[in-house]
């Protein structure tokens, strides 16, 4: 074993452009073919939506920097759960863990694997939407089959990552060119009067951030891997600003082709914006774009399961997760338990869940947590300021960033109460009540341990070293 165990330490193999391509491959998902039409519909006007979307941008710039920040001070792999851990204590890295298992989590890859079922089904029901039940059902398949794949294994899962990743950007750029050409012919009679009827209260403004930052996220998912990057101090911020800044500029310019083809209309009352695009300019070719965005979402959500079992992993390790979490298949070597825990919760939220409700939910859970993140950098610079630091940001960054995630979280609430925001704020606040007992007394029943036992015995898994 002890050989084995020498094999499997993390090596830093991660250089700038694998880095790169880490970050800008799971940003671009589905949410670039599904959000537009929801930016739009609430901000009211096509330049108002443009803004929306460039200031998503920045703010994920700014808050990569505090992450690059923590991610040089706080070395250890595993993102906002390991800063919490460090600045805010157990309780709260607790509370983050338990909803990002038993909802963000889930609600990430159902809110993928949504899009992907829309835009499989989309060219067979072009003039009506598709019926909600076959939209779900071939969402589960796509769970179902992504996580056998990731528990058979890894190498192969990372191959499919690869070549998901090529679709989506030549998926981009055929948008992009197609884009170009209809404004050089003249098409710009959509961007007259382009702020016109723009909707500038605090809920539309709130929810238009949402669906803008849902297709934006993953741009920290560097820092759930900072202990096999090459050197972090540099390569961390470097690789943060190109990715993110080439997102940012694709989006935009993906956007203004959208807008070029389509009037503001079609575009919201659109259910897949690119097969609706690809109809208009490409005529009978435009189920090719129906393919490239499948094939985009399907890449994001492999990505999603891919990374989704290291949070797991390491809240089990630290034991804020109950112990089978944290083992591997003796052979294959895959985080199989928790992959398989991930795979239900997934289609236990797939059953109630349509999509725009379940990005709203997940952006108001994930900002939270950012909010906390970003109070430890806070904490660290005033309190701690002789740890060392490869990379500073000036105090000011965190600060204006931390507004703006607590006005994300609030803005929704204070203009527009709904009784669901409650429902999510006491979910995540439940997390306390099961720490106490479980976790802080260790009240862990036997049965618990004799369940452990039956499913390493019948899942062939065992604990895993640190460095798996």
């Amino acid at each position: 074993m002890d050989d084995k165990t020498q094999k499997l330490s993390l090596k830093r193999e991660v250089g700038l452009v694998g880095a790169i391509s880490l970050i800008g491959g799971t940003m671009i998902g589905s949410g670039i073919f599904m959000s537009p039409q929801t930016v739009l519909y609430t901000i009211g006007s096509p330049g108002a939506s443009l803004v929306v979307w460039a200031c998503c941008g920045v703010l994920v710039i700014l808050v990569s920097f505090c992450y690059a920040e923590l991610g040089t001070v706080i070395t250890e792999s595993g993102g906002e759960y390991i800063y919490i851990l460090r600045t805010s204590g157990p309780v709260v890295a607790f509370m983050l863990i338990f909803s990002s298992v038993l909802f963000v989590r889930p609600a990430g890859v159902v809110g993928i694997a949504l899009s992907f079922a829309q835009y499989v089904v989309a060219p067979f029901y072009s003039d009506c939407p598709p019926p909600v039940l076959l939209v779900k059902c071939v969402a589960a398949a796509a769970i179902i089959t992504l996580a056998t794949v990731n528990c058979l294994n890894v190498r192969f899962s990372m191959s499919v990552q690869v070549f998901f990743m090529v679709a989506k950007v030549l998926a981009l750029a055929v948008i992009i060119i197609g884009g170009v050409v209809m404004l050089i012919r003249g098409h710009t009679d959509n961007f007259e009067d382009s702020f016109e009827n723009t909707n500038l209260g605090i809920n539309p403004i709130g929810i238009a951030f949402y669906q803008g930052l849902w297709s934006y996220d993953g741009w920290n998912n560097l820092n759930y891997v900072t202990e096999e990057l090459k050197r972090p101090e540099v390569n961390l911020p470097r690789a943060v600003v190109i990715a993110i800044s080439l997102v940012t500029g694709l989006y935009l310019l993906v956007n203004v082709s959208y807008l070029t083809v389509m009037t503001p209309k079609e575009l919201m009352s659109s259910n897949a914006v690119a097969v609706t695009w690809g109809n208009k300019v490409l005529g009978s070719w435009g189920w090719i774009m129906s393919v490239a965005a499948a094939l985009s979402a399907f890449g994001s959500l492999n990505g999603t399961f891919f990374s989704g079992g290291r949070v797991c992993f390491v809240a089990a390790r630290e034991g804020h997760m109950p112990g089978i979490l944290a083992m591997a298949h003796v052979r294959r070597l895959t985080p199989s338990p928790a992959l398989i825990f991930t795979t239900a919760i997934s289609l236990l939220v797939l059953i109630p869940g349509d999509f725009q409700s379940i990005v709203n939910f997940f952006s108001f859970t994930a900002w939270f947590f950012y909010a906390i993140t970003l109070s430890g950098l806070l904490y660290l610079k005033i309190k701690k300021p002789e740890l060392p630091r490869p990379y500073k940001v000036p105090i000011i960054l965190p600060i204006f960033v931390l507004i703006a995630a607590i006005f994300l979280v609030l803005a929704p609430i204070i203009d527009n109460p709904q009784i669901e925001y409650l429902y999510v704020t006491l979910f995540i606040f439940s997390g306390v009540i099961i720490y106490i007992p479980l976790i802080h007394y260790k009240l862990c029943p036997g049965l618990l341990t004799k369940l452990t036992v039956f499913l390493q015995l019948f899942l062939e898994v065992a604990p895993a070293e640190k460095n798996l």
